[in-house]
């Protein structure tokens, strides 16, 4: 189990899905660079499905990071916790805005573990029936993610909005809006 190409790939998968910004962002472009990020879940077997726009959206440099790390979490989580065998990754326009839905049909969070925060719902997006803003507790002993508390506060400081949907039966999507304006 402790095989030298096993621990290879898990310090591969840490590095990459850890790395702060890819040396080729500007080359690859966004969804370039969050397809860099889903590496270690196709090389466990996860299916990675992508859904972009047809046409070019002009983001700032800014905005493209924080979607970046926002990708970095999601995809982590997926990887780290969920045992998802399908992801989908979706890059959409939305008005005065840009979308990034990570959704995966894995384990979903616990009951209780997503708790329902104090979300900005504003032009850019809101949340969803069903969904939680925020906050979500991690599955060891019910503490509070520190990547997703993170990532929330990050997103909302920017003006946008982090909305959750978690079942147990059906996986977990999360939904990243930013304004452009």
């Amino acid at each position: 189990m402790n095989s030298p190409a096993i621990l290879e790939e898990v310090a591969e998968a840490r590095d990459l899905i850890g790395e702060p910004e890819p040396a080729d962002f500007y080359r690859l472009g966004l969804a370039g660079c969050i397809d860099r990020l889903t590496v270690p879940l196709r090389r466990q077997g996860t299916c990675v499905h992508w859904e972009t726009p047809h046409h070019c959206l002009e983001i700032s440099a800014s905005c493209a990071s924080l979607l970046y790390r926002s990708a970095q979490v999601t995809l982590n989580n997926a990887f780290r916790h969920a045992h998802a065998t399908d992801v989908t990754v979706r890059l959409s326009a939305v008005f005065h805005g840009i979308r990034l839905t990570v959704a995966d049909n894995g384990t979903g969070m616990r009951q209780g573990a997503v708790r329902r925060g104090s979300a900005r719902h504003g032009a850019a997006g809101s949340a969803s029936a069903g969904s939680t803003a925020f906050q979500a507790a991690s599955s060891e002993g019910g503490r509070r993610s520190p990547g997703l508390r993170t990532m929330a506060a990050e997103v909302e400081e920017a003006g946008g909005t982090v909305a959750i949907a978690s079942d147990p039966e059906s996986g977990t999507a999360v939904t990243i809006t930013i304004p452009l304006d």
